[in-house]
């Protein structure tokens, strides 16, 4: 358990790094960069659209919505420019 969590982690940690390298790459789609900003902006974001107080339905808005968006963010970007990123992310 306690090294799946750590595996989990890591990844975690890398494709933080990755969103971050292409948010700064002048390759990549405008479309991206701000589905991406938008992603991070709601993360942090103290309110929700839909408060967390209603049972359920509440966290679920956080749930879906954040990898929506950093789903449709990835689909503008070139394949290359993803599997670039990662590997510089991957070798440090």
């Amino acid at each position: 358990m306690k090294e799946t969590l750590k595996a989990l982690g890591q990844n975690l940690k890398n494709e933080i790094t990755v969103y971050r390298l292409l948010a700064k790459d002048k390759r990549v789609p405008k479309i991206s960069k701000a589905l991406l900003a938008i992603a991070v902006f709601y993360f942090f974001l103290p309110f929700d659209l839909i408060p967390d107080f209603i049972p359920v339905i509440g966290h679920l808005d956080d749930l879906i919505l954040i990898p929506l968006l950093i789903y449709l963010a990835l689909r503008f970007i070139p394949a290359e420019l993803i599997a670039e990123a990662r590997q510089i992310s991957k070798n440090g």
